[in-house]
């Protein structure tokens, strides 16, 4: 038996949740997002809002909207380096950390101003827009890898769990 349990670890997949999060490129991850929230509070609460005083009053109102949208966006990107941190840190277990997605949510958002409207914005809060959606994207991605590996992972301490994956995933619906 003993053998059987050396086989197993060292043929067992690298787990891409528990390595990331104590990786560099987790760290600078981390500090690239929330450098971004520091910078785009500073923005909204400086220039911003010199920028949307001066704009006409349909643009004012679209910058209203995206900045809401924009302040949403970075509060779940937060949120979410946030409770991948404290993975790493050891404050909560990765299984732990797929439980708080009822809490932390990561939605897709599209602007709900036309591209019209959304020309007429200050550049810099586009710019902090644009860098928000790229920042979001690449964590909806790992949330999804890593959410993924975790499942997995859970479900293949119960066999049968694993099997009815496995099934799933012949049936291309895992």
């Amino acid at each position: 038996m003993n053998a059987d349990v050396t086989f197993r670890e060292a043929h067992d997949p690298v787990d891409f949740g528990r390595t990331f999060v104590h990786s560099d490129a987790f760290r600078a991850l981390f500090r690239d997002g929330m450098a971004l929230v520091e910078e785009t509070a500073a923005y909204l609460d400086g220039d911003g809002r010199e920028d949307s005083r001066t704009l006409p009053r349909q643009a004012a109102l679209t910058y209203a909207s995206e900045s809401m949208r924009l302040t949403t966006r970075l509060m779940q990107i937060a949120s979410w380096l946030l409770v991948q941190r404290a993975v790493a840190e050891g404050e909560i277990t990765a299984e732990e950390a797929l439980k708080e997605k009822t809490r932390v949510r990561l939605n897709r958002q599209e602007s709900a101003s036309s591209l019209f409207d959304a020309e007429a914005l200050p550049e810099r809060l586009k710019e902090l827009i644009g860098s928000s959606v790229r920042m979001h994207a690449r964590i909806l991605h790992l949330d999804g890898v890593l959410s993924e590996a975790t499942t997995r992972k859970t479900e293949a301490d119960s066999p049968v769990a694993m099997q009815q994956w496995l099934i799933r995933s012949a049936f291309g619906k895992g």
